[in-house]
């Protein structure tokens, strides 16, 4: 799962199960954590506030708008806002978390998400 997807992933189940009453602490903290540092990131976009707030309302309707500012934010390189993406889903669903679904790792000016890897992993024109 890419960096932005997990983001938007993230904040859609957290909406889903964050708001309600019986709903751990820590998920509720998790989801509003997520949720402020997205705020921040998409604070300059156009209408990305917007787009934060209505995604919380009606995820299938504002998860495309919500992915295209987050991925022209840069939020798919930022390292605390991927993890903290990562550790909502991690409480939400720790199975998924512990078989690896959710699992992204960003660095520099490259991410890769993936499951297994079989073989190598080459970026740019010429090989190693």
């Amino acid at each position: 799962m890419d960096p932005v997807t997990l983001i938007v992933a993230a904040l859609a189940a957290g909406a889903g199960t964050g708001l309600k009453d019986t709903t751990a602490q820590a998920v509720k903290d998790a989801y509003a954590g997520l949720k402020a540092l997205v705020l921040r990131r998409v604070h300059d976009t156009p209408a990305g506030e917007v787009a934060v707030v209505e995604h919380e309302k009606d995820p299938d309707t504002w998860s495309a708008p919500l992915a295209k500012t987050l991925a022209t934010s840069g939020a798919g390189q930022d390292g605390e806002l991927v993890a903290a993406a990562q550790r909502l889903m991690e409480l939400l669903d720790p199975a998924g978390a512990q078989a690896g679904t959710y699992t992204v790792t960003a660095t520099g000016d490259h991410s890769v998400a993936a499951g297994v890897i079989h073989g190598g992993v080459h970026i740019g024109d010429t090989r190693p």
